[in-house]
């Protein structure tokens, strides 16, 4: 299979999902990303991402079970595939890569 390209944040989504385990769907993936990002995160982004993603084949989604907290409707379960995966890896190693050679490696920022 090709390699796709992935955007910044398609990326984040990506690896979001992997770090949930089974338990990303569309409102928890949004929360985590503004709290690990610290931006401002729309809903209506990730599931465009999400969308972009399975199309791509690097996720799986599914329908869990009615929860009572949802009012009884079920929630759209997303996993990462195996070319998912791979596709991480390969982004992990190029900016390891990148990382590793770089001359002047930037020291820690000092508050003001």
């Amino acid at each position: 299979m090709k390699r796709s390209y992935l955007g910044e944040f398609e990326e984040i989504v990506l690896l979001t999902v992997a770090v949930m385990e089974g338990g990303a769907y569309g409102v928890a993936i949004t929360h985590e990303i503004s709290e690990q990002t610290g931006r401002a995160v729309r809903l209506n982004q990730v599931h465009a991402a999400l969308e972009r993603l399975e199309d791509k084949g690097m996720l799986k989604s599914e329908m869990g079970e009615p929860t009572a907290e949802r009012g009884g409707r079920r929630k759209r379960l997303f996993t990462v595939t195996a070319y998912g995966r791979r596709t991480l890896q390969e982004i992990q190693e190029v900016r390891v890569s990148f990382w590793a050679r770089l001359l002047n490696p930037f020291k820690p920022a000092t508050s003001l």
